[in-house]
């Protein structure tokens, strides 16, 4: 059963993400990429060609490490419950996140300065599905979605504060390297794709017997069928005779 219900495309997409970005780390470390080549530069027009290629590129091993379960997982999560749209969350996400990331400058909040930043990594796009799989459950009211919401708010549930300058919580002797703008760009923009597709994909199954106007034939000549059988349950009879004549019209439904 649990073969059946497991998406293997799925696991396919979130492998396959998680393979590029190793794959852009090594180049890394093996020399191929350097300095802000392939990175997001605020405000920059050769930062434009980072909105493809920052996600694949990671400062050191703790940073690609930090980044690549949450992808995984969330990538996993998204294919897997949203296979109807998944494919345009996932990419609208990512570009429309990153495009905001190049527009807004950093700027230290308490001093005003503008400080120029190469910014890389993948955390923009978890935000972004980290956010929309959360607030996809609450739109949509359906309790498989919400439950997998809950999931989400409870593994990831830190990742809120991520969406404020760190300055806010500390002193820094030097400025940080952490992209709070990515952060809040992949959050906003996942709420608002959660919103725009809240009536895309799967929601409340609606049977078709649960419709005013249905009607079965196949149905109608079993239930005359049973009629003609059991005449007697038709009659004025105690209430456990009565889920007696249910129960055997269970079983000739079933042959």
């Amino acid at each position: 059963m649990f073969k059946e219900s497991l998406s293997y495309h799925a696991v396919l997409y979130a492998a396959l993400m998680l393979a590029v970005m190793w794959l852009g780390f090594v180049l890394q470390s093996l020399g191929f990429i350097s300095g802000c080549s392939g990175a997001i530069i605020p405000l920059h027009p050769d930062g434009l060609k980072g909105i493809l290629f920052s996600p694949f590129l990671h400062g050191n091993v703790e940073h690609i490490f930090g980044n690549s379960v949450p992808v995984f997982v969330l990538v996993f999560l998204l294919f897997q419950f949203y296979p109807f749209i998944a494919r345009k969350v996932f990419f609208l996400g990512w570009f429309s996140s990153l495009f905001l990331v190049w527009l807004l400058p950093p700027i230290n909040i308490f001093t005003g300065n503008y400080d120029f930043v190469c910014i890389i990594g993948a955390s923009g796009i978890v935000y972004v599905l980290a956010f929309f799989i959360f607030f996809s459950g609450l739109f949509r009211w359906n309790m498989k979605l919400f439950s997998v919401s809950m999931v989400v708010a409870l593994y990831y549930g830190s990742l809120v504060w991520g969406i404020l300058p760190e300055e806010f919580f500390s002193q820094l002797e030097e400025p940080s390297r952490i992209s709070w703008q990515s952060h809040l760009s992949g959050a906003v923009v996942g709420v608002i794709l959660a919103y725009v597709f809240r009536k895309s994909g799967d929601r409340n199954k609606r049977f078709i017997w649960q419709y005013p106007n249905y009607y079965s034939e196949k149905d109608d000549k079993l239930w005359q069928d049973y009629k003609e059988k059991y005449p007697d349950d038709f009659s004025e009879l105690p209430y456990r005779k009565k889920d007696d004549a249910w129960d055997r019209l269970d079983e000739i439904r079933r042959k």
